[in-house]
């Protein structure tokens, strides 16, 4: 395992996988509605796409500021760029992954809508920001009808261009990389109007998107195991939706494999 902190004041904390696995990264973002950050959602994950093969690393990105602003997404950012080339990790010039859940999740896909946008980041850090695939899990994609009011407050202040720079559904999402979506139609936290609506314009746009959308389910569900139950919480196990991940996998297996075609 290796830590480090970032510029931003977070923490990126890397776990490798077994040797002679795959050398492809996911890198990792915790929800907790940009105002804390769920151990659900952080390690039981990393060690999950370790076991599968892959590389996992977990950003506990700075949520000191009151308003948040562009600052998790800079700093996700220098996290990818990190991994892709320090010589220090093992994934090094392998493809990155990068996974969210909730707020995390938004944090994600800001990063696969805006990594090159000139607005945020500079010419040289645009070369190296796109991630090769986004893995989406109950994300926060609004910022007004069907968002999440504390996420969009911890993020924009209320402020009206943060407002429609953060609503990815409104977003030209044609340079977005392949895209995995899973929630429930019961999410009670954040509509699954969020991640329908994600679909939809990654669709129009052209992207490439799987969605998952499961029928029942409360919003946190992490991987649905035994390992991330929640009593407190009342999250409990649940095979069904625990079928996202393994579902992930094939498609991160065909994604991975149809980009090296290209």
């Amino acid at each position: 395992m290796m830590q480090i902190q970032t510029p931003a004041g977070g923490r990126l904390t890397c776990y490798p996988a077994a040797e002679g696995s795959r050398k492809e990264t996911v890198l990792i973002c915790p929800g907790g509605g940009y105002s804390f950050l769920s151990p659900r959602e952080g390690k039981p994950i990393a060690e999950a796409f370790c076991q599968a093969g892959y590389h996992g690393a977990v950003l506990e990105y700075c949520l000191e500021p009151e308003v948040l602003g562009t600052g998790p997404l800079k700093e996700l950012a220098w996290c990818l760029r990190f991994l892709k080339t320090s010589e220090t990790w093992q994934g090094k010039n392998e493809k990155i992954w990068v996974a969210g859940f909730s707020a995390g999740g938004h944090l994600a896909a800001s990063l696969g809508a805006l990594w090159n946008a000139d607005c945020i980041f500079s010419q040289e850090e645009q070369r190296r920001n796109r991630p090769d695939g986004l893995i989406l899990a109950y994300p926060v994609i609004c910022m007004d009808n069907y968002g999440h009011a504390r996420s969009a407050a911890r993020l924009t202040g209320g402020r009206e261009e943060e407002k429609e720079l953060f609503s990815l559904e409104k977003r030209d999402l044609s340079q977005c990389p392949p895209v995995f979506i899973w929630n429930t139609l019961e999410d009670e936290k954040v509509p699954a109007m969020n991640s329908i609506l994600f679909a939809k314009k990654l669709a129009e746009d052209g992207a490439s998107c799987e969605y998952h959308l499961y029928h029942k389910g409360l919003h946190g569900m992490s991987l649905a195991t035994l390992q991330v139950e929640s009593e407190a919480e009342n999250l409990h196990p649940d095979e069904h939706i625990a079928s996202w991940f393994s579902l992930c996998l094939q498609w991160m297996s065909e994604a991975g494999a149809k980009r090296r075609e290209e």
